[in-house]
């Protein structure tokens, strides 16, 4: 458990808090590119990090993420035109660029050189593997390049990357992810209800069988962008189910299954809720609109979700996907099936992880738990993130931001003799590109 210091420390994320200042020295994902299709789009209503802010694509496609507030009288600039080059005011005309410059205040005469004066709060963004990336630190510590996770650097169109709202601190999504025996009870089915399809991983039997220990032996080993983490289940038959995590700073994860590789990563909008992103890619061939469609369908990553916005605790409004299962509506859950289908009685992988960490609250009070050997892999993340925070706030910069190279992983998800987990990773970080891309 965490004492409350460091539960405080490990979960405030606005400006000026540790945990805050260390996510800031990250690239962070921060929309869909899908969310401004075109040069004029709407702009998008967002808050990162406890950040009020509005995102909008202008005239020559360039994405600015900016403070949503005119600088003349505070009006919303989401009512703005978004028009040559720059978005209008509605109230009085003033006019910005994706940088935060004003660049036209029309009700002012044109000798004023009051537009010169003002400028809103922005950041550098960029674009790579369908979403716009922002950079809030400091000017001076901002990486020359994003991370080099296998989805960023496929060509378009074999990556899919979708995103949810989570009404929980970031936390308890990351932890949730790099949980492995809660798979053997949260996911358990009884009989089939969901459909298999090309995306997924056809079930056989070795690994159903090993699925069904819910106490697997775990190894983890720390390395430079966090940590691997081993999970071993014995198929009954002189053979080990290995489900290979990696966890890498400050939130991203892959996890075993499927073609290709994918996972997700928590962006905190503030202290109570979570920007969740999950990212999948093929480094065969695109995926068809068939196989978008089926993963949009849910039942996996991301949930059945609907465009819409979300009122915040101080009333701002957000622009967001909305999960169709909530807490309003108890997840659907059905008690009928969960006397005969599933564990659960809640359809849909992301639908039972949600009810169980939104069910915590929106912030865990981390000094009540009792962990146990199965939570190595909570420990750790929660370990190496405070003392990276805490270095941080003793002038040493996080290392990782520069090794960008470090994330060219993928997850491990084999049947296999082999018993020592050292072993298994020799034998498939290999020149095969099993696990290292």
């Amino acid at each position: 458990m965490l004492s409350k210091e460091e539960n405080e420390l490990l979960c405030r994320v606005g400006p000026g808090t540790p945990m805050g200042d260390l996510f800031r020295r990250f690239w962070l994902p921060a929309l869909l590119s899908s969310e401004m299709p075109l040069p004029d789009s709407p702009p998008v209503r967002m808050r990162l990090l406890g950040e009020n802010l509005l995102g909008f694509r202008d005239s020559r496609g360039r994405v600015g993420i900016l403070e949503p507030y005119c600088a003349h009288k505070l009006a919303s600039l989401f009512w703005g035109r978004n028009e040559e080059c720059g978005l209008r005011c509605t109230y009085h005309g003033w006019k910005y660029d994706v940088n935060g410059n004003c660049v036209d205040v029309p009700n002012e005469p044109p000798e004023s050189s009051l537009k010169a004066k003002i400028k809103l709060r922005s950041y550098p963004t960029t674009e790579a593997g369908g979403v716009v990336w922002i950079y809030m630190g400091p000017p001076g510590r901002r990486p020359s390049e994003l991370p080099q996770l296998e989805w960023v650097r496929v060509p378009e169109g074999h990556q899919h990357v979708s995103k949810w709202l989570q009404r929980t601190n970031w936390t308890q999504g990351m932890e949730g992810e790099i949980d492995t025996s809660h798979i053997s009870f949260l996911h358990r089915a009884m009989k089939p209800y969901q459909v298999r399809d090309s995306l997924h991983r056809p079930s056989d039997e070795a690994r159903d069988r090993a699925r069904r220990d819910g106490s697997p032996r775990l190894t983890l080993r720390e390395t430079p962008y966090g940590f691997t983490y081993g999970a071993r289940r014995s198929t009954g038959e002189g053979d080990f189910y290995w489900r290979v995590t990696r966890w890498m700073y400050p939130f991203y994860s892959l996890i075993p299954g499927g073609p290709g590789t994918g996972g997700r990563c928590w962006i905190p909008i503030d202290d109570e809720h979570t920007w969740t992103f999950a990212y999948q890619c093929r480094n065969d061939r695109a995926y068809s609109d068939e196989e978008r469609a089926q993963i949009m369908e849910g039942g996996a990553f991301p949930p059945r979700i609907t465009r819409g916005t979300y009122v915040l605790k101080d009333g701002y409004i957000i622009d967001t996907w909305l999960p169709v299962a909530n807490r309003e509506n108890d997840y659907l859950i059905d008690r009928a099936m969960q006397r005969d289908v599933n564990f659960t009685g809640i359809w849909g992988i992301n639908e039972q992880d949600r009810s169980i960490q939104e069910g915590m609250g929106h912030i865990v009070d981390r000094s009540r738990e009792h962990l146990g050997s199965a939570d190595v892999a909570t420990i750790a993340a929660r370990r190496l993130l405070i003392n990276m925070a805490r270095a941080l706030q003793q002038g040493i910069e996080p290392e990782i931001v520069r090794n960008v190279d470090a994330y060219r992983l993928r997850a491990i998800d084999v049947v296999s003799p082999i018993e020592d987990f050292d072993a298994l990773l020799e034998a498939h970080n290999s020149d095969r590109g099993v696990a290292i891309v």
